[in-house]
């Protein structure tokens, strides 16, 4: 049997790129397949070539990883693009998603793109967020979809990985997995009233760049809430920076315990205060704790 990639799944339509062929095929599933499990872009897929445009689907391999908003399968990679204005950056989103994405067990990826807009008050501005980040221990890249700067690197380091882009409309998705794929996807331009751009994409494609890289554009949104996907209790897990430290509670939640290292470290400057201030927000707790820490 041929091995496939299940690379675009919108309504009753299922593509199937076959490696050998180089080709996309339109899947078929079997009624065996159909009564066992549902198909969704991102799955390994086991069949026959029927014809030059067909594609027996006679089995679906087991998942890594299923990710419901977009529906993808098998993700490595969480591709989380900001920009520092048009939109203006929004920090508190970025820690959900980055949170979010570590506990579905995605690697997050900030890109940060329009780079080219910036002036040299706001390239200082922006270089002290990049910092937080970087120390945070994310992986980071600066890129202009317009200018093509960055964009090679990324697609090296998005190499023989399956991806996803998220954030929030506006940002420049569907332009930076242009430039990755090649291939031209509909944007539109930021709203000048709004500073948020329109929902362009529908459905769920994964777009081919090189030989075993594949990525997926999807709709944009401005909010989500982390709690919709953990216990609040979780949340601290998935701060990499808080890591680093062991309070003396192992269950601490940073918040009034005693001896809580991560309230020193953000007293001390080692943790940012954005950061902490963010976590208070995700796990709905008052900000009056930010005082005589983050002063």
């Amino acid at each position: 049997m041929e091995r496939g990639l299940v690379v675009d799944r919108e309504a009753k339509y299922i593509g199937v790129y076959i490696p050998t062929k180089d080709k996309i095929f339109t899947g078929i599933p079997r009624k065996k397949v159909l009564k066992k499990t549902k198909i969704y872009a991102g799955d390994y897929v086991l069949g026959k070539i029927l014809d030059n445009e067909n594609f027996a689907i006679e089995e679906v391999e087991a998942r890594k990883n299923l990710l419901k908003r977009p529906s993808v399968a098998n993700v490595d990679n969480a591709i989380i693009v900001q920009t520092f204005k048009m939109p203006p950056f929004d920090s508190l989103l970025l820690d959900n998603l980055l949170a979010v994405y570590e506990y579905l067990g995605v690697e997050p990826v900030i890109v940060f793109n329009k780079v080219d807009l910036l002036n040299q008050e706001e390239k200082n501005q922006f270089e002290d967020i990049i910092n937080i980040y970087k120390d945070a221990g994310y992986e980071l890249h600066k890129v202009s979809a317009l200018n093509n700067e960055g964009i090679e690197d990324l697609k090296k380091y998005l190499k023989d990985s399956i991806s996803i882009v998220a954030g929030q409309s506006g940002v420049g998705k569907s332009s930076i997995v242009s430039k990755l794929t090649g291939k031209q996807l509909e944007t539109k331009e930021v709203s000048k009233k709004t500073e948020r751009g329109r929902h362009t994409t529908t459905g769920v494609r994964l777009y081919k760049f090189g030989d075993n890289s594949f990525i997926a554009d999807t709709p944009g949104f401005s909010k989500i809430d982390a709690l919709m996907f953990m216990d609040k209790r979780e949340v601290p897990k998935y701060f990499r920076e808080f890591l680093r430290y062991s309070c003396k509670f192992p269950d601490c939640m940073h918040t009034v315990e005693p001896d809580c290292k991560i309230k020193e470290a953000v007293k001390n400057k080692e943790i940012s205060c954005s950061r902490y201030k963010n976590y208070l927000k995700i796990i709905k707790v008052d900000l009056g704790l930010l005082s005589g820490i983050c002063d």
